[in-house]
């Protein structure tokens, strides 16, 4: 199996446990606390990292950029995915929901990359946002009749 499968692989299995984590937070603590115990967590692996990666100092401009803002756009969504599930929203629909960010990725590329996708990629896009749908409906709350005497 190649390199590349494998860490997608284990992403996929790390992402998919951290939206039950992140529900089981926030139906416990605000969202704002989950996130900055998620910060916390993050800073902690970061110097792990640091440790065992000599990291290059003297980087391209647009390197560093792209960087930090990566790293800010995924504090972002993670900050917004615990309000979503504070709010209401049901683990299995939310990160259902947060996981097909990667059909904006696949825009961008073709848009500023110049990628190009098959015939069979755009049709799983497609089926990926028929899916999104289908997750985000959720079916309205059953209306409470009374009985005779009202008893329900």
């Amino acid at each position: 199996m190649k390199a590349w499968l494998v860490f997608a692989v284990v992403a996929l299995v790390l992402w998919g446990i951290t939206g039950v984590t992140q529900k089981l937070s926030t139906n416990r603590i605000s969202s704002a606390r989950s996130f900055l115990w998620f910060c916390w967590a993050m800073v902690a692996l970061s110097a792990v990292v640091f440790v065992f990666v000599h990291p290059q100092w003297m980087l391209a401009r647009v390197v560093v950029i792209s960087a930090v803002a990566g790293g800010t756009l995924n504090a972002l969504g993670a900050w917004t995915s615990f309000r979503a599930l504070e709010s209401g929203g049901k683990a299995s629909i939310v990160i259902s929901l947060i996981s097909l960010y990667p059909l904006l990725t696949v825009l961008l590329a073709v848009l500023i990359l110049h990628e190009r996708l098959t015939w069979m990629q755009m049709a799983g896009a497609g089926i990926a946002i028929v899916a999104a749908i289908l997750l985000s409906l959720e079916p309205a709350p059953a209306s409470v009749s009374g009985g005779v005497n009202g008893a329900v």
